[in-house]
């Protein structure tokens, strides 16, 4: 039987990046010239920091190829790239900005997926803000639920001087067994706010007969986004944020 939803101060919009229109950044990660400038040497898979250029504009960019990416044992091969990009449209179509612009593209070592560099707020304590009860992290808590992210580690955090907090790594979603492994349980148990119920319901007719439904089986599996429909229609009829597996870690390691 689920609560009555909870209420909490309105967040303001999140802002959009590198002071372009949605539709202007998305043209210039598909489109942009690629020129790989440094590794990420701590990632699991290739992660390449690239510059990207389109016309008179230049950003920044993580460049993911599939060629890079190591095989995992509850994954299918050659799939993390495309998770990452239906992460980012699940984001919009939410409209939460959770996740940075993020396309599949060539590159130069392949098909990759090719997502926009977030500078980050350096003096917040990961640590204190994982702990926190921050709105913004209460939204990516659902989030996560609905795309059953199985690696959301403190790392992953991507604070921002206005309080905002982008979350970046979403290769390992999506699968259609319950995966979910995350530092952000504050909120286990309690009721979801009246806000994500609301959003959580445009979402699941989206996902049902809309655009987003029809873009994620470009990118997954049926039965992953036949999945992530169920999960969503699950935080609906509880009304609940989601309790940790019994049967799955619900702590990635390491934790940040």
């Amino acid at each position: 039987m689920s609560s009555a939803p909870e209420s909490e101060p309105a967040l303001s919009p999140p802002p959009t990046l590198s002071g372009l229109p949605d539709s202007e950044t998305l043209e210039l990660l598909t489109h942009g010239r690629m020129e790989v400038v440094g590794r990420l040497v701590e990632a699991t898979n290739m992660t390449l920091y690239c510059s990207i250029t389109l016309g008179a504009t230049t950003a920044a960019c993580v460049y993911k190829p599939v060629r890079g990416e190591r095989p995992l044992w509850d994954f299918p091969d050659g799939t993390l790239a495309a998770r990452e990009v239906a992460a980012f449209e699940v984001s919009r179509a939410i409209g939460w900005r959770i996740v940075p612009p993020t396309v599949h593209r060539e590159g130069p070592f392949g098909p990759g997926m090719c997502q926009l560099w977030i500078d980050t707020e350096e003096e917040t304590d990961l640590m204190a803000l994982v702990r926190s009860r921050h709105p913004a992290l209460r939204r990516m808590a659902v989030f996560d639920a609905v795309v059953n992210n199985a690696d959301r580690k403190g790392g992953h955090l991507l604070p921002q001087p206005d309080g905002h907090v982008y979350g970046v790594d979403h290769g390992v979603c999506f699968a259609a067994e319950d995966k979910l492994r995350t530092v952000l349980w504050q909120w286990r148990g309690k009721a979801l706010t009246r806000e994500a119920l609301e959003t959580l319901a445009v979402l699941e007719r989206d996902l049902e007969s809309g655009a987003l439904g029809r873009r994620l089986r470009e990118l997954l599996t049926l039965a992953e986004v036949e999945a992530t429909w169920l999960r969503v229609r699950r935080l609906l009829d509880t009304g609940l944020h989601p309790y940790p597996s019994k049967d799955w870690p619900a702590v990635p390691w390491p934790p940040i």
